[in-house]
């Protein structure tokens, strides 16, 4: 049974920082862009809303970062960027957890410039053994098919 956690979890669990570890994401499977990280700042519990930075390096070693809001609406948060991003919006879940809140499964939905993903992440300077038989054993408790699972690239 998935632990999609509700509104009120995801208040405590998700401030910090998160590395990507696997993802179906395109944007994270080229080579002009890696190491991604998520850092979720709480700016409201009710309703819940983080500030994200989704930072990650470029194939010459420039730091690049997006920012926006995540605001919770009803099972999933809409994301709306910032700057030049304004316009841009997504919706996203987190589909699953392990025990100890520190792997997640987030999905995204597709939106007119980018296609539906899936991302693992795992918070910062936590050590998880066998990380992808960790998710391959429990996909249903993260959110995740078997096709889910087939379809993600683990990273470095």
């Amino acid at each position: 049974m998935p632990t999609t956690p509700h509104a009120s979890d995801l208040a405590s669990i998700l401030p910090g920082v998160w590395n990507v570890r696997a993802t179906n994401f395109p944007m994270w499977l080229n080579r002009e862009r890696k190491s991604p990280r998520f850092s979720y700042d709480l700016v409201s519990e009710n309703p819940l809303t983080l500030r994200d930075d989704v930072s990650y390096f470029t194939a010459d070693n420039q730091e690049k970062h997006v920012v926006g809001t995540d605001k919770w609406a009803d099972d999933h948060f809409v994301w709306r960027g910032k700057s030049l991003l304004k316009l841009a919006r997504s919706r996203w879940a987190v589909t699953g957890k392990n025990d100890a809140s520190t792997v997640l499964a987030i999905r995204f939905e597709k939106t007119a410039f980018t296609p539906a993903g899936i991302d693992v992440i795992v918070r910062e300077a936590v050590e998880i053994d066998e990380l992808r038989s960790l998710v391959a054993r429990n996909t249903e408790q993260f959110g995740l098919t078997a096709e889910d699972f087939a379809s993600l690239t683990w990273l470095d």
